[in-house]
């Protein structure tokens, strides 16, 4: 598979040194400092995290260094969370066409979060486990932060001045109206579980499966209406920095965002995320794996923390960002407010593959290689075998069948699937 994505980017391909200078060029020389904690008390042994310091864009260049955080709250036994854990990363990666500068990867990141979401679960269904998982998956680059989500995991961002806004979207039945609607439209069933005597009990679920949440990784046991495609929010911190606060439901389902943020303030990140871990146990107890990272994005100049305790807020200066949602879900979401502290750069919900793969402008890509790729699972396409993934597709007169990005066989199963195109329950191998 690798000597197949270089023959297919091979004319793209940037000298080492070229792209080093690029970079410096480019890129403002002063980042921010990323400081990281983690806490957690287990009950049922499903919550894992990653931590990534290391990551670079472009392999040998220090300069191109991006740090990777997540949290994955499995269920119906650990298997999903430690495989997504294990390779969701990798599969993120392996959709970013190599050679592009910082801005040109950025940009390409909320699209190869998609793929990767999707791939990661493709794969781990095809051996069989019945298991599934929450992610919400953290990219900080610089100052920009790139988070995709599926499932009640959740990353919320604290700035300067107290403004606390959620960066994820819940996928839980019980609160999410779009996601029910989605999913009865896609072939599910949702509703409460029935006892003797007819009584409903409980939160919503999804039939058959009984599942509470709308999007995960994994369950090949339920209907493929329940889709790993995540809600993917890109923004931009200003100089002053913040503080990233990412737990498993544990830690939700006992404070609210702001109790959360304002619990850790003027703590350093390894004491915050205790903090938090704290409260949340004294509030409602061990009932469910409670896991926290805290990642503060810190400016060069500063020794300390960003999150200091706020002053008494003007609630003239709360103001909602300018740029509004195509998905209404994300009105679930706190704006960020603060003008001038964080510019929203991207923002996508929709559960539609085709929509959220969008179109390849330059389909001589394809041609000059005289190879195509799939866009999820990155296997070599003879030009016979790529299925656009705008066939059939409603959602754009623009895109043509005959216009990329491209699916192998297997890949367009899925995807007809999780559009509810064909009964559930079929899996793809």
């Amino acid at each position: 598979m690798a000597s197949g994505e270089g023959r297919r980017h091979h004319h793209n391909l940037v000298p080492l040194a070229a792209l080093i200078s690029r970079e410096l060029k480019s890129e403002k020389m002063e980042k921010p400092t990323v400081r990281y904690g983690h806490a957690a008390q287990s009950r049922k042994g499903e919550d894992y995290f990653l931590i990534k310091t290391d990551g670079q864009r472009v392999p040998g260049n220090s300069s191109s260094a991006f740090s990777a955080f997540a949290i994955f709250d499995g269920h119906n036994g650990n298997a999903a969370a430690v495989y997504t854990r294990e390779n969701l990363l990798k599969h993120v990666l392996g959709a970013i066409p190599r050679g592009l500068g910082r801005e040109e990867w950025l940009q390409a990141l909320p699209r190869a979060l998609v793929a990767g979401f999707v791939k990661t679960d493709k794969d781990f269904q095809s051996r069989g486990e019945t298991s599934g998982t929450t992610a919400t998956f953290v990219i900080v680059d610089g100052w920009t932060v790139t988070v995709a989500s599926v499932g009640d995991s959740r990353c919320i961002l604290d700035t300067q001045g107290g403004a606390v806004s959620t960066l994820t979207v819940d996928h839980r039945l019980e609160e999410n109206v779009e996601e029910r609607e989605r999913v009865a439209a896609s072939g599910g069933e949702v509703g409460r579980l029935s006892i003797i005597g007819g009584a409903e009990i409980g939160p919503l679920r999804c039939w058959p499966g009984g599942l509470c949440l709308s999007r995960s990784i994994g369950d090949m046991d339920v209907g493929e209406f329940i889709v790993p495609i995540p809600y993917v929010k890109q923004v931009k911190l200003s100089n002053a920095g913040g503080r990233l606060i990412i737990a498993s439901d544990g830690i939700w389902d006992a404070l609210s965002s702001e109790m959360a943020a304002q619990s850790c303030r003027g703590l350093p990140a390894e004491l915050a995320a205790r903090q938090v871990v704290k409260e949340a146990l004294r509030s409602r107890g061990l009932k469910d794996d409670t896991t926290c990272i805290v990642v503060d994005i810190i400016p060069p100049d500063h020794s300390v923390q960003p999150s200091t305790p706020p002053k008494k807020q003007n609630k003239l200066r709360t103001l909602f960002f300018r740029k509004k949602s195509r998905d209404s879900a994300n009105k679930l979401s706190k704006k960020l407010s603060a003008v001038g502290i964080v510019e929203e750069l991207f923002e996508e919900g929709s559960a539609m593959l085709a929509e959220r793969l969008g179109s390849d402008e330059c389909t001589a890509q394809s041609t000059t290689s005289g190879l195509f790729m799939c866009a999820v699972c990155q296997v070599d396409l003879a030009p016979s075998e790529g299925i656009s993934v705008h066939a059939g597709s409603i959602f754009s007169t623009s895109s043509k069948p005959w216009q990329g990005p491209f699916l192998c066989s297997d890949c367009c199963n899925k995807k007809d699937a999780m559009e509810g195109k064909r009964p559930s329950g079929v899996k793809v191998a």
